[in-house]
């Protein structure tokens, strides 16, 4: 009868590293061989003690990987988060607890750093729950038909006095950083973005190891000289029968950090010739692409989904760190399986303010601290939780108290992933 080894959890080396990527690469079924030259690349990321590796003898079964990250709470206010990524388990070591002992690790050491919440985007739904994280962001992608849209034969230019004009990768390292920030201080659920993210998205480090090819970029600039808005897009190469174009123009990502912005793009981008499609990306569910057409039907919703997943592991800095525009207090009991943050919590709120604190009070609602992260950036609503039995009512009418301290008018966007 065979007998399982012992499997050690533990931070990865940096002379594991190799090794670590390739149990990274078998885990998102990818050829398991790494180059030389992509390890390198991806050794940019490693930050000794953030990257966690199980080892069966010596060979690495299961890869996780934290780093640093700001993510921006309603109102504007940045927090300091545990950003995962890198998450998997080789398909000989499933049901082990492999990502239970690497989550508890990296969720325990964050907290004693001080980090506010942790972040993850799932590539699948059933996971994260159980550890604490609940959906708070929603992502959603449009097709667009152009010839419907109404804008290949009618638009130009700008009609505000700005400009568009194409850039390249220079322009992009230079010009981005900043407008993406601006963006960033003013979009509830957008994270803080690396040189390193910058440089792997021009072509200057190559993360994944494919042939890099450049998109375009595209730059909008007001009519004072502002640079306002800026895309990165790829189109493709198909044609008809009879010779005709119907060639499709990809978004990887866009800025806009004024909807004079938004709309010069997106009205650039589906008057493009030969261009019969344009695929809008990873965007919020509010955005403002359809009804910047001329007949907003012509933008067809193609994915809708989950996206950013937040755990807290402060309540008081999570819920104290955002703003309201109604005044109330509600006190809410936290059932937290992973044991960081349960009890009872009194906020206090109102436009000038809030404050958070553990009491003894009776509760008003009790639910589970993925719930609260799922509410926290103003996305879901108690009332919706309360009739799915996630949030427990103790007081009749709390939940309705609860959507009117924490629901937001604009939906909470996260435009990355990582």
């Amino acid at each position: 009868m065979s007998r399982r080894t012992e499997i050690d959890v533990r931070p990865v080396t940096d002379d594991e590293f190799p090794d670590w990527n390739r149990a990274l690469n078998t885990g998102f079924l990818q050829p398991p061989a790494v180059a030389e030259e992509q390890v390198e690349a991806r050794r940019r990321q490693f930050v000794p003690g953030r990257s966690l590796g199980a080892y069966d003898g010596d060979r690495c079964v299961a890869t996780f990987r934290s780093f640093d990250q700001e993510l921006t709470a309603v109102g504007g206010r940045p927090v300091q988060a545990d950003a995962i990524s890198n998450v998997t388990v080789t398909a000989t070591h499933r049901r082990r607890g492999l990502l239970t002992r690497m989550m508890a690790q990296d969720l325990a050491a964050a907290k004693e750093r001080g980090d506010v919440v942790a972040t993850l985007i799932a590539a699948e739904y059933p996971i994260y729950g159980r550890y604490g994280f609940g959906p708070a962001t929603t992502m959603t992608e449009w097709t667009v038909d152009v010839p419907r849209a109404g804008l290949d034969r009618r638009w130009a230019a700008p009609e505000d006095g700005g400009r568009i004009d194409l850039v390249d990768g220079e322009d992009v390292r230079k010009l981005g950083p900043e407008l993406h920030e601006r963006l960033r201080r003013a979009q509830p659920g957008a994270v803080s973005r690396t040189e390193l993210w910058w440089q792997s998205r021009t072509g200057v480090v190559n993360m994944n190891g494919t042939p890099w090819t450049e998109p375009y970029y595209v730059l909008y600039r007001s009519a004072d000289g502002g640079v306002e808005g800026l895309a990165s897009y790829r189109t493709d190469d198909h044609w008809g029968d009879a010779k005709q174009p119907l060639n499709t123009a990809t978004v990887e990502w866009l800025i806009g950090v004024t909807p004079a912005a938004e709309r010069a793009l997106w009205h650039y981008l589906c008057s493009i010739d030969w261009v019969q499609t344009v695929k809008s990306g990873w965007r919020s569910p509010d955005d403002l692409l359809p009804l910047l057409l001329p007949d907003p039907r012509a933008a067809r919703i193609t994915t809708q989904a989950d996206w950013l997943w937040v755990r807290i592991l402060d309540v008081a800095a999570a819920l104290e760190a955002r703003t309201y525009d109604g005044q109330g207090a509600v006190v809410l009991e936290l059932v937290d399986r992973g044991g960081l943050t349960g009890g009872r919590w009194r906020l206090e709120a109102g436009p000038d303010g809030a404050s958070c604190a553990p009491t003894t009070e009776s509760a008003h609602v009790v639910l589970d601290v993925g719930d609260l992260a799922a509410l926290w950036l103003g996305d879901e609503s108690a009332v919706r939780l309360a009739a799915l039995g996630r949030v427990r009512e103790e007081r009749a009418g709390a939940a309705r108290v609860v959507d009117a301290l924490l629901r937001t008018s604009g939906r909470p966007w996260c435009p990355d992933m990582f």
